[in-house]
């Protein structure tokens, strides 16, 4: 103890307490850094040391790497445990799920519930044909005594099969790849014309500095002058051209909301739906006004997603009044609350944990501070205790 202590802080890691925290930190360095990603040994060996615990625990790097020897199985065992204790107190609910490959030094095939990041499936695998992902989800599924309410994938005949045919589930286009597919379409192509006006402005201004500066005469500058004036309205429109772009892509990841963000009016998959197709039409169009090539091929491949992506809306409407009406009976008045205030409330107030744009933080912010006003004066509202 004495070699130890030689550090302020030293004396805690001689105490239970202290000794309990650091097996935790020790532990969960290697889980988020070593297991989860990837860090090597030697390195979190090196950050132990940065903390000055060398002389507490054994950070050596082999010292670490046999330590997840031992953490690995063991983490399987808990995961297992826990299963069984969720199954047999019957906690495990339908699973919303999303299936993909990934390719390490072998191809993975993954199924993820996305309520809560659990990886359902993790399984290397030769093929990735509809029998085999079926033989694994279903035996996992199985295990669980559970099913699937509805399966996100990207639109592989596979995945879709596995959702329709296999478990009888909604299969939804993932909304990433769709505006993916936008996205990689026409941002470069307007970026680099944007790029390129920018660059014959700074060329134009050279020169009519130049022409000034020699002293070319009033026709020269005059031309040059010109000649900056026209480059610099060129880079305004291809900035307006981009902001243009760039808000229809909101628009796009925008209306995916069982209320419109806009004005909170309730909408079904038919509204979302038409709304999609509004903004993909006026992205076409701003597109053939402004001369860039128009991907045909990639837009019509995003407007036969757009049915499957806004029939997630209808889906959700009917879960949530499910778990509702499983609950309570409900007068027209208590329905109509719950509908226009009450689910509104909740679901924004999440939808705001998660954004991360300041510009979408602050629409779904005047939403929610809306909802909540019309919530606490309702006279329904007033019946309920605290």
């Amino acid at each position: 103890m004495e070699r130890r202590d030689v550090y302020p802080e030293s004396w805690l890691w001689e105490t239970e307490e202290g000794r309990r925290w650091l097996i935790r930190l020790v532990v969960a360095s290697l889980y988020i850094f070593g297991f989860k990603r990837g860090v090597g040994a030697d390195t979190i060996s090196e950050f132990l040391g940065r903390l000055r615990l060398e002389a507490h625990v054994g950070s050596s790097p082999s010292a670490l790497r046999g330590l997840m020897e031992v953490l690995a199985p063991v983490l399987l065992e808990t995961a297992a445990a826990w299963e069984r204790e969720g199954i047999a107190a019957g906690e495990i609910r339908p699973i919303i799920g999303a299936v993909d490959e990934t390719f390490l030094e072998r191809m993975m095939l993954v199924f993820m519930d996305l309520a809560s990041g659990y990886l359902v499936v993790e399984e290397v695998a030769a093929d990735r044909s509809y029998d085999t992902w079926y033989a694994l989800v279903t035996a996992r599924l199985a295990t669980l005594r559970t099913g699937v309410r509805y399966l996100v994938s990207d639109r592989a005949k596979a995945l879709i099969k596995l959702a329709e045919t296999g478990l009888a589930c909604l299969s939804i286009p993932d909304l990433f790849h769709l505006m993916h597919e936008v996205a990689k379409s026409y941002a470069l192509a307007i970026f680099r014309r944007l790029r390129q006006a920018q660059q014959t402005l700074t060329q134009a201004q050279e020169r009519l500095a130049h022409c000034q500066a020699a002293h070319l005469g009033e026709a020269a500058v005059q031309q040059a002058q010109a000649m900056v004036e026209a480059q610099a309205a060129e880079v305004q429109r291809w900035q307006h051209v981009r902001s243009t772009y760039r808000h229809h892509l909101e628009n796009l990841s925008l209306l995916m909301h069982p209320w419109r963000v806009s004005d909170a009016t309730c909408q079904t998959s038919q509204d979302v739906e038409c709304q999609m197709q509004a903004e993909v039409t006026a992205l076409e169009t701003l597109v053939n006004t402004h001369g860039l090539p128009l991907k045909k091929h990639a837009l019509d491949k995003v407007r036969k997603q757009l049915a499957g992506v806004a029939a997630l809306v209808d889906a959700w409407w009917q879960e949530v009044w499910h778990d509702v009406e499983s609950q309570v009976s409900l007068t027209p008045e208590w329905r109509r609350w719950i509908a226009d205030l009450l689910l509104p409330l909740m679901y924004w107030q999440a939808q705001l944990s998660h954004a991360r744009c300041p510009r979408r933080k602050a629409q779904l912010l005047g939403v929610l501070q809306a909802i909540a006003e019309a919530f606490e004066t309702h006279p329904l509202t007033q019946q309920l205790s605290s």
